[in-house]
């Protein structure tokens, strides 16, 4: 179970976290378009990694094998950079 949860739930989260990080820095850091550009290259990977995993885990939903509920999880931790952007920054 521990590793299940490192896995699929600690791995995937550090992505948000850099996301919030590098949202959260002052300007003075990195300059306004560096620190656009980190965001939104951060909220781009972490949709592609979460459209793969949603391929992943419906795969597994469709072969009725266990786990495809983590990879659901997975997904929806992995894409909040992008809904973020898109609900919040537009």
């Amino acid at each position: 179970m521990q590793r299940k949860l490192i896995r699929y739930l600690l791995v995937p989260t550090l992505l948000p976290i850099m996301f919030f990080i590098v949202a959260a820095t002052p300007v003075e850091v990195f300059g306004c378009r560096l620190r656009g550009l980190l965001a939104v290259a951060i909220a781009l990977a972490g949709g592609l990694l979460g459209l793969a995993t949603v391929i992943k885990g419906l795969t597994d939903r469709i072969r009725n094998r266990p786990g495809s509920g983590w990879w659901m999880l997975t997904t929806l931790i992995l894409a909040l950079p992008a809904i973020y952007i898109v609900l919040f920054e537009t």
